[in-house]
């Protein structure tokens, strides 16, 4: 075996642990990610944070190894904004993101495969419809360049990291102290 297949073999057994924290923190149920909407139940929350944090270290571990590349892509108001349009009405109307309807059509949910993948298949075949008219104006629209926040603040990867880190965690422990 290769060093590429080991990453990909690694890849895979990290994402199924993944899969595995989401099932069981419970973010692929209805009633957890409809508690986020309503702002009732912060668990989805706390588990995407958590995650954050994790990602942080393990994605510079990772580059300091050599085994992971940072390559940002430029992005845009304009992107953001339709990307969180398209994400957002699916969100609300079948009750799920991409990651959870993963989780849920492992536990078997019949409503996320049947509205949960059709909506994903819809938007994609939406943006894919709209892309070529809105690529050169609305996408453009408010660019930024293509940086890590340690490039824009021209300041360490470690000074970004630990504190953006420390301040997730604070987030995480008031969370916790308010009961949500």
């Amino acid at each position: 075996m290769n060093q590429k297949q080991m990453d990909l073999g690694w890849g895979l057994v990290f994402g199924i642990v993944f899969g595995f924290l989401l099932q069981k923190s419970w973010v692929t149920h209805y009633d957890v990610i409809l508690g986020q909407l309503l702002l009732r139940d912060f668990t989805v929350l706390k588990v995407m944070l958590s995650a954050v944090i994790v990602g942080m270290y393990g994605i510079h571990w990772l580059q300091r190894q050599g085994r992971a590349k940072l390559s940002p892509r430029s992005g845009s108001w304009g992107k953001n904004a339709i990307g969180g349009l398209i994400f957002g009405f699916g969100f609300a109307i079948s009750g799920y993101c991409p990651g959870t309807i993963a989780g849920a059509i492992g536990n078997g949910y019949l409503d996320a495969v049947v509205g949960g993948l059709t909506g994903i298949l819809l938007g994609s075949a939406l943006l894919a419809a709209v892309y070529p008219r809105i690529k050169d104006t609305w996408l453009k629209m408010g660019t930024f360049p293509q940086v890590t926040l340690p490039q824009l603040f021209k300041v360490g990867e470690w000074m970004v990291i630990v504190p953006l880190s420390l301040l997730l965690v604070l987030v995480l422990v008031l969370l916790e102290m308010a009961g949500l």
